[in-house]
């Protein structure tokens, strides 16, 4: 179960608060002026469109996620995790810490350069350290108070731009004209949006302190989307004061022109501009460790050390590695290039918001019911946007953090555990499936279009893994196996525990790499039981056609089971028989294998034998096996006329085979023949027919004489729709 919010924050000092900071920051006070010197008033504000936009898409998406679920420690991850799976999460999780812990650091050196201007020979990096430890040890004392120190950060911000709006009402210009259209330079709208762009990146900072909300359901919405829209609302206040107070001249080249325009700028802008980095650096610091923690709580299966990431020592042991790391970080010196890669995990985290929204509504899952919804198509178009924005800014730092994140999901995926959760991606499965389905129903099925859907009955799994093995090889990736393990019971009498033995089987199948479904039935009785479950299996028209039986001990079993055969063929169902000596197939005994395929033609039974043979051939562990029809007959005019049809029909198909036809001699028989002419045959097609009604028994003597001691043997009625058509030319499927 998964831990919730236990906090005590509200809407306005849990999420708006550093929310806001965030967004307010370096790039507005350092970096926008340039953007507007370069691009005049028109398209600074359309930048400012285009980018808040973005940012306010991804705030409605992950504030309507919020409403439908409990938002835990991990925020961002969090979401992402119980939506796309462990995998994903922590993918995006990983790269998310670090992104943070080293923001840590990109923001104490943006202070320690800041300070250059009014103390020019600063070491940068022992202030550098000193930030870094001084905002460890204010988080150290818990979220609410390092919150609480943003408040007086946040009234300096406010000043400052109140006295730069001051400032720029109160400039006279000398020219006619403000700087409304783009200066005659190299710097292009799009350079100009990279540039800008990151300064509206902040918009998940409180959605990062989730573990430490009141009511996260209603904070998170009503903090991020009003810091949204009042940074938006600054953002587009900004550009028309920056217009009327300078010339363009002026914006390009003086990066310090908030000081210039503001009334005692020096005193009023300066600690506004150390306010915003400062408090950029509280917010990474405090939402680094919570990442970190909500992924190794995840991660972790000792409960021990669960119980201990989860608790106060683990957010103390986070908040260390967070400041080693971001310590570790100033020694690289020029962040120039990191900066830019933690920019892109930034993105791709809002990318995956925005599609995981867009996956909740598509999914149509019930359970998908916040209290405000956008629509989905917004969303998908708006994580598009998130990866444009990324190899608009920088191609190269693209590439580099999306090849960790596939590389660490590859990882993760490996060692995902269970999750006790669902997630959307079996909710988008089942839209899908049932648009496929639906649609499907509507398209006729013809020869050209039919594959082995193959059931197979066993009544253990383990003890039967050879027959499940032909059953998947058969299928050749293009149908669907579905395994049923037989339990005879009563299942309001008997202690049945089908979920562990189901649990059991899929456990099985997984560890042989088979891709087949899993199913218990209890049955009164094994016969009647094969009928209901091949009458029942399917959904929507797409049902198994073919059943495998596996050869039974007893022979009144395999009476049974002929008898079954009629009912199965009523309902066109076609069954395979097989006799498997696994010790003959595992190991593989040879280099060149050899599948034969008895060819008759008065029971229609050929075609599909032909085909089994051909795709069990196509399988990696029967490539290279050499395919041979065999047939008897009765007269010189019957081998020539069958030896042209099977050379046409071959070329036709296009299936490579040997053939050999031969006029079978007097004083043999059929069973004698069969025994020595496929003796050295690794596996053996042969008809099966439906006996008379009181021949079962008979019949039964006779296909164990067919069988003989052949290492695999396969005993094929073919009752599928398209009996003795399958093969047709212009029906086969091209391979």
């Amino acid at each position: 179960m998964d831990n919730q919010s236990k906090g005590s924050l509200g809407a306005f000092l849990g999420v708006y608060t550093p929310t806001i900071l965030t967004i307010l920051g370096v790039i507005m006070y350092l970096r926008f002026g340039w953007v507007v010197g370069h691009l005049g008033l028109y398209q600074a504000l359309l930048v400012v469109i285009v980018a808040n936009s973005i940012t306010l898409v991804t705030t409605l998406s992950f504030s309507s996620m919020a409403t439908n679920m409990k938002v835990g420690v991990g925020g961002a991850y969090f979401i992402i995790s119980r939506s796309l799976g462990l995998g994903v999460g922590a993918a995006i999780g990983v790269p998310l810490f670090l992104s943070q812990a080293i923001s840590v650091t990109l923001y104490a050196y943006g202070l320690a350069e800041s300070l250059r201007i009014v103390w020019p020979n600063v070491p940068l990096l022992p202030v550098s350290v000193a930030v870094i430890l001084l905002v460890s040890i204010v988080s150290l004392y818990g979220a609410r108070f390092a919150l609480k120190t943003q408040i007086p950060l946040l009234i300096l911000v406010a000043l400052s731009i109140v006295a730069f709006a001051v400032g720029a009402l109160l400039i006279t210009r000398t020219e006619t004209m403000p700087v409304l259209l783009p200066a005659v330079s190299e710097v292009g709208f799009w350079m100009g949006f990279a540039v800008f762009f990151p300064a509206v990146t902040g918009v998940m900072a409180g959605l990062s302190l989730s573990g430490d909300l009141k009511n996260p359901s209603k904070a998170i919405p009503l903090g991020a989307i009003a810091a949204t829209v009042t940074g938006f609302l600054v953002y587009l206040l900004i550009p028309v004061l920056l217009t009327r107070a300078a010339t363009s001249y002026q914006l390009q080249n003086d990066s310090l022109i908030w000081l210039k325009i503001a009334p005692l700028g020096l005193f009023l802008v300066l600690p506004g501009l150390w306010g915003a980095i400062l408090s950029s650096a509280v917010g990474s610091v405090l939402g680094s460790p919570r990442t970190l923690q909500s992924v190794c709580r995840d991660q972790v299966a000792n409960q021990k050390l669960r119980a201990f990431i989860s608790g106060d020592n683990g957010i103390k042991v986070a908040l260390a590695l967070t400041t080693f790391i971001a310590l570790g970080a100033v020694l690289l010196g020029d962040l120039n290039a990191v900066a830019k890669v933690v920019t892109m995990f930034f993105l791709t985290v809002y990318g995956t918001i925005n599609l995981v929204a867009g996956l909740e509504t598509l999914s149509g899952d019930p359970s998908w019911r916040p209290k405000f919804r956008i629509p989905w198509s917004l969303n998908i178009a708006c994580g598009l946007a998130c990866v444009w924005v990324m190899f608009l800014i920088s191609p190269l730092a693209s590439i580099v953090a999306i090849g960790i994140e596939i590389i660490l999901w590859l990882l993760f995926t490996r060692r995902e555990q269970r999750a006790t959760w669902g997630d959307a991606r079996r909710g988008l499965y089942e839209a899908m499936l049932r648009w496929v389905l639906i649609r499907l129903s509507h398209r006729s099925m013809s020869a050209r279009n039919w594959r082995p859907h193959i059931l197979v009955f066993v009544d253990d799994a383990r003890r039967k893994l050879d027959l499940i093995k032909f059953a998947s090889w058969f299928s050749q990736n293009r149908g669907v196996v579905t395994v049923c393990e037989l339990v005879v019971g009563d299942l309001l009498q008997d202690e049945i525990d089908i979920q562990k033995r189901l649990g059991t089987t899929r456990e099985l199948m997984t560890s042989e790499d088979l891709s087949v479904f899993a199913e218990i039935d209890v049955v009164d009785n094994i016969i009647d039981g094969i009928a209901d479950v091949s009458q029942a299996n399917g959904i929507a028209g797409f049902a198994s056609n073919t059943i495998i039986l596996g050869w039974p001990k007893d022979p009144d079993m395999m009476v049974d089971f002929l008898v079954t055969i009629r009912r199965l063929e009523k309902i066109q169902k076609s069954v395979v028989i097989g006799k498997i000596n696994p010790q003959h197939i595992f190991p593989i005994r040879k280099a060149k294998r050899e599948v034969h395929v008895w060819w008759g033609g008065l029971k229609q039974n050929g075609d599909l034998m032909l085909l089994l043979a051909y795709l069990l051939t196509r399988n990696h562990e029967w490539r290279g096996s050499e395919l041979k029809i065999l047939c008897a007959s009765s007269n010189k005019f019957t081998q020539e006329n069958t030896e042209r049809y099977l050379e046409k029909m071959l070329k036709d198909i296009r299936i490579e085979a040997d053939c050999d036809v031969f006029i079978k001699p007097e004083e043999s028989s059929i069973s004698e023949l069969i025994q020595s002419r496929s003796a050295s045959a690794d596996a053996v097609f042969l008809g099966l027919a439906v006996p008379e009604i009181g021949n079962e028994l008979e019949y039964v003597k006779r296909l164990e004489s067919l069988a003989g001691d052949f290492p695999v043997v396969f005993f094929v009625k073919n009752s599928c729709l398209f009996v003795g058509k399958l093969l047709e030319a212009e029906e086969l499927e091209p391979v």
